[in-house]
């Protein structure tokens, strides 16, 4: 991922220093597991982790020199710790491993700390929506299908499916992290040939992961649902970007994206104030869908291993976890820092629709009355149409129609904004059963 949309406690994860030195751990852990499997001295793993290298960039430049070599990347790291620490221990490094014992559980323990800021970082876009939610749940707009005026909701209704789906998002992460924190240490082909089951245990206890049956490598569905997840964060944030862009239009100005101090909207029209945050986010989600194709791609290997899924992942599982972070991070700004326009909200479902959002309680009242339901729709959707193409209020238009016969307190219950949004405190009910999100 580009350093654009890197942000830094997402991006240590990924660095070829924190790689090798996830390997690392690996391989100190195993070797004191080995002492618990009885098979080399406390004295031989105690050596091992003294005189460990620390994995900086002087020891990934020299493995990356040695790979050169050996054209393996596991091998030339084994060889490079090996000169380092020296001494007749050095030949217990890598004792009964395959190289995906260690890519794959070090990876799977990596993958565990990104979904740990993931959920964090979607937990905070949930609180943000919450708050606005409960802040605007009172705000009535026009309700819009197919783009076009249906009936009056709210503001804060809007916001609070977005909470409840951002809340879903966290959750499929939570089972996410569940999924992909598994290790496996069990040799070529998994069957335990030449390791000790209780190396394993060790290894994945002090990582804080769950051994898994495995075959030379864990089964790629788990990486998915990582990628899935990510995705579907990115698919979340799409139609919240992609709303705020549509009601930021001049025409409606009912939400503007924060405007910094000293920020242009556009090189050349001072007047601009561009949705370019919402822009970005819509982009963003383009790519995160695209990972996910190639992680199911990844999912069908040959027989019990081959690495058509490794030079993948090595792309797509860093980049879908920085830029799912980012896009989180950055959404939840923009939630929090939405300026929004109650009184061009409620002038565009008003003044704006001549009071044609009140069409289906017009009709109602006239079945209610005894009117047959085709010949009623038929008044009202004349009446509707008249009203906008002479732009004058429905209310009059219909009050002008002799076919029209509701009395004044029909008609009034009818034209009621308070009617239409009598219900909306359901949403809020909703939102407050998930609770502030604890990080």
């Amino acid at each position: 991922m580009i350093p654009r949309y890197s942000l830094p406690e997402m991006a240590a994860l990924f660095t070829d220093e924190a790689r090798l030195g996830m390997w690392l751990e690996v391989e100190l852990l195993a070797a004191e597991g080995w002492v618990e499997a009885g098979a080399i001295e406390p004295s031989v793993a105690k050596a091992l982790r003294d005189r460990a290298p620390r994995v900086d960039a002087e020891i990934v430049a020299a493995v990356s020199k040695h790979e050169e070599v050996t054209n393996h990347d596991v091998a030339a790291f084994v060889d490079v710790l090996q000169w380092a620490i020296g001494g007749p221990e050095a030949r217990y490094v890598h004792f009964g491993l395959t190289s995906s014992d260690v890519v794959d559980t070090a990876l799977c323990a990596t993958l565990v700390r990104a979904c740990d800021l993931l959920v964090e970082a979607c937990g905070a876009l949930v609180s943000a929506l919450r708050r606005r939610a409960v802040e605007h749940m009172a705000t009535p707009m026009a309700g819009r299908t197919h783009g076009m005026h249906a009936e009056p909701t709210t503001f804060g209704a809007k916001l609070a499916l977005w909470c409840l789906q951002a809340e879903r998002d966290r959750l499929r992460l939570v089972s996410a992290r569940k999924a992909i924190a598994v290790g496996k240490l069990s040799g070529a082909v998994g069957t335990y040939s030449n390791i000790d089951p209780r190396v394993e245990a060790h290894v994945c206890s002090g990582l804080g992961l769950v051994p898994v049956p495995a075959s030379q490598v864990i089964s790629r569905d788990r990486h998915a649902e990582v990628l899935w997840a990510c995705a579907s964060v990115g698919a979340t944030v799409e139609m919240i970007a992609t709303e705020v862009r549509h009601l930021a239009r001049t025409e409606l100005r009912e939400v503007e994206e924060p405007f910094a101090p000293g920020q242009k909207g556009s090189s050349a029209m001072p007047h601009k104030r561009n949705p370019i945050l919402s822009e970005r986010l819509s982009g963003l989600a383009r790519v995160l869908r695209g990972y996910l194709g190639a992680g199911l791609e990844d999912v069908a290997l040959w027989h019990e291993r081959d690495i058509s899924h490794s030079s993948v992942e090595r792309i797509v599982l860093p980049d879908a976890c920085l830029l799912a972070y980012y896009v989180l991070r950055r959404a939840a700004g923009l939630v929090d820092g939405l300026v929004v326009h109650p009184d061009r909200m409620l002038a565009n479902l008003t003044e704006g629709s001549f009071g044609l959002v009140f069409s289906q309680p017009v009709l109602l009242a006239m079945l209610q009355a005894g009117m047959q339901r085709d010949a009623a729709y038929r008044i009202v959707q004349r009446d509707a149409t008249k009203a906008a193409e002479e732009r004058r209020p429905f209310r009059e238009v219909l009050e002008e129609d002799p076919e029209v016969t509701l009395p004044e307190a029909a008609m009034d219950d009818a034209f009621a904004l308070e009617r239409s949004l009598r219900h909306v405190d359901r949403f809020l009910k909703a939102i407050e059963a998930i609770g502030e999100v604890q990080p």
